[in-house]
């Protein structure tokens, strides 16, 4: 399920989540010489000591009813190598906007009733899905968003949609503790913990929006094993990856924005893959070849890699959005979002399945309004 960790930045083929590598080698290019990998500046002695881009900056005035979406288009400003690698601040981890209370909605039914296959715990991920309890829920919530997020006694109360939940993790289960944080944001949050061999690997998850993998069936893989399948990993991102990952540090914010097509309807729950393995028997459904254009959409997430200071566990945060290729034709950037995906690498946009929904719709997109 996991290999929803980073993906490219042109990720094409209806919507798998692609590899966590692509963004840390871009990270590495734009910063320098590999080894020179950036990091947020401290100061003082300790790493504890919170700077300014760990601070959480309260929106008083906040009414998430009148906030639109973040705008985004990442075809038109990323480069396949680059992809727009920038710094994050604390305060920026967890959006909400007008769309909150719909998108909490489709989440509980899916806590509830896939439960196998949206919470993920265990022995390693158990500690570090309680200090991420600990960080969203306790810490950040009711400080970045105290118009939603009120305080009473042991509880704090979601005004948005009237529910409220624990103060503390004393007497919650991992699970509990999974189930509160998708019940309150729309982000998803993969734990990476470290491993007796050194290596980073999938151990936990809360995932409502999953694109299109299976995450029970990736626990206790390692970054390059979720990413194996990905053209070219292997041989120009994996050493660098695990390089990355071992020199990050507790209150380092990094993020980018992610994006593909998803040619059949606009539900953002998917186990099933999308992506081309020509070494199997897979067979291609005749909607990728001729989808309806009405169940096209572009789908981008805003995805952000930080570290917890107590369990050193990285946690990977996926924020979806999803917009209708119409929508996305009517602003007229449909020949820019068709020029992004003709300039793809030719293996890229193969695994993505561009062979298929790409004779349909790039002349489509490259039409005028």
């Amino acid at each position: 399920m996991l290999h929803i960790v980073f993906k490219y930045t042109f990720t094409l083929g209806v919507f798998r989540v692609v590899p966590l590598g692509l963004l840390f080698l871009a990270l590495i290019r734009v910063l320098g010489a590999a080894g020179r990998l950036w990091r947020p500046s401290y100061t003082g002695k300790s790493n504890r000591k919170q700077h300014s881009d760990q601070k959480i900056e309260p929106l008083w005035d906040f009414d998430f009813r009148k906030v639109d979406p973040i705008k985004y288009q990442p075809y038109k400003t990323q480069g396949h190598v680059t992809m727009g690698i920038q710094k994050r601040t604390r305060s920026e981890w967890i959006r909400i906007d007008r769309g909150y209370v719909n998108r909490i909605e489709e989440r509980l039914p899916l806590i509830r009733d896939k439960h196998e296959f949206t919470i993920g715990t265990g022995p390693k991920v158990n500690a570090a899905i309680a200090e991420l309890y600990e960080e969203i829920m306790i810490k950040y919530l009711p400080v970045r968003f105290p118009t939603i997020f009120k305080r009473y006694k042991e509880l704090v109360k979601n005004l948005a949609t009237g529910t409220a939940y624990p103060l503390t993790t004393s007497g919650l289960t991992p699970d509990q503790m999974l189930a509160y944080m998708g019940e309150n944001v729309e982000e998803d949050f993969y734990f990476m913990c470290l491993d007796s061999d050194g290596q980073y690997r999938l151990q936990g998850y809360i995932a409502c929006f999953p694109g299109g993998f299976l995450s029970p069936a990736r626990v206790g893989e390692s970054v390059r094993e979720i990413h194996q399948p990905v053209p070219g990993y292997e041989s120009k991102l994996g050493l660098s990856v695990d390089r990355y990952f071992s020199r990050m540090r507790p209150g380092d914010f990094i993020g980018r924005m992610n994006w593909s097509l998803q040619v059949d309807g606009v539900d953002l729950f998917r186990t099933d893959g999308n992506n081309y393995y020509p070494e199997t028997e897979q067979a291609i459904l005749e909607d990728k070849a001729d989808p309806s254009l009405d169940d096209c959409y572009l789908r981008v997430e805003h995805q952000t890699l930080t570290k917890l200071p107590r369990t050193n566990a990285i946690i990977f945060t996926v924020r979806s959005y999803m917009t209708l290729l119409h929508q996305v034709k009517a602003e007229g950037d449909g020949k820019a979002l068709a020029q992004a995906i003709k300039s793809m690498p030719g293996g890229l946009g193969h695994y993505k399945m561009g062979q298929y929904w790409g004779k349909k719709l790039l002349p489509w997109l490259m039409e005028d309004a």
